[in-house]
């Protein structure tokens, strides 16, 4: 049976509004982490990182999408941090201790989980998140340009720290901000190793409950918010004005990593599998979701 040309129609014109909130999403962004922010031939800064990070999300998109591969989506948004801050320090001519310790702390992060996620996809073949939405130029399309806001909002307020016009010396905020980054990057880094050592163990049979796994069912994620809230420690006291908003950045990622795309789907596929499992639902009711428990 062809499809219904009103439901098609239907389907186009909500793509389209998708991708207007998003532009207007990053276009607010931008403008807001622009506001007193240096310049570059009579350019915001801030704006053509913004830029920047859509135009490189739109150019992976057409080999990705004549191939109908999503093998290098994690790795261009991974590629698109360390092009923007590191286009932000040039710009700005960025070479304070925060602005720099800013980069380097997003660049670290940034090839780190750039090169595990590329590497994982590799060896998986596949992600299934993508199986239905490849086939479909607009929907496929949305979700490289879904990666640039990403991008634009989590890195939004070291973007506006390193090309703020009005920053300070770096001080005990700072400094806390960064002991949280490395505590939070060190946790990630070990939950994916404890995860990737249980699999290539037991295979794809399973659920890991052991190291950090036994203190949260989702420790990697932790690692992930308490970094970016680094982050914004560290950028928070050379932001003025509008750039204040670009601090929705720890809280976009806990959003976006609890309600939307990582653990409700991650619960959910482990509900399927072993929902059945005593041991799973000991693990379930004994395991806090998040916050690690730190005795047992």
């Amino acid at each position: 049976m062809a499809p219904n040309p009103a439901t098609r129609g239907g389907a186009a014109t909500k793509s389209l509004l998708h991708m207007a909130i998003v532009l207007a999403l990053a276009l607010g962004i931008a403008l807001a982490g622009s506001h007193t922010g240096a310049r570059w031939a009579g350019w915001p800064v801030f704006a053509l990182c913004a830029l920047l990070a859509l135009i490189i999300q739109w150019l992976a998109f057409v080999p990705a999408w004549l191939l109908q591969t999503e093998k290098f989506y994690d790795l261009t948004g991974s590629c698109t941090y360390l092009a923007v801050v590191w286009l932000a320090v040039g710009l700005s001519g960025a070479e304070d201790t925060r602005s720099l310790l800013l980069a380097g702390c997003i660049s670290l992060w940034a090839l780190r989980l750039g090169s595990f996620l590329f590497l994982r996809i590799l060896k998986d073949g596949n992600d299934s998140r993508f199986d239905q939405i490849k086939p479909h130029a607009g929907k496929f399309l949305f979700t490289w340009t879904l990666q640039g806001l990403w991008v634009l909002i989590t890195a939004g307020c070291a973007l506006a720290a390193i090309s703020s016009t009005g920053a300070g010396p770096a001080g005990g905020l700072e400094a806390l901000g960064l002991l949280l980054w490395v505590a939070g990057f060190a946790i990630e880094i070990a939950a994916d190793h404890q995860k990737r050592v249980f699999r290539r163990r037991q295979g794809g049979e399973g659920f890991i409950s052991s190291g950090l796994w036994a203190r949260s069912r989702h420790p990697n994620y932790f690692g992930e918010i308490l970094l970016w809230c680094g982050i914004a420690m560290l950028a928070a006291p050379a932001l003025a004005g509008w750039q204040w908003l670009t601090l929705i950045s720890p809280l976009f990622v806990y959003l976006l990593l609890t309600r939307v795309s990582g653990v409700p789907l991650l619960e959910r596929k482990a509900a399927r599998r072993w929902g059945h499992d005593p041991e799973w639902q000991a693990y379930q009711a004994n395991t806090p979701v998040l916050v690690p428990r730190l005795w047992r």
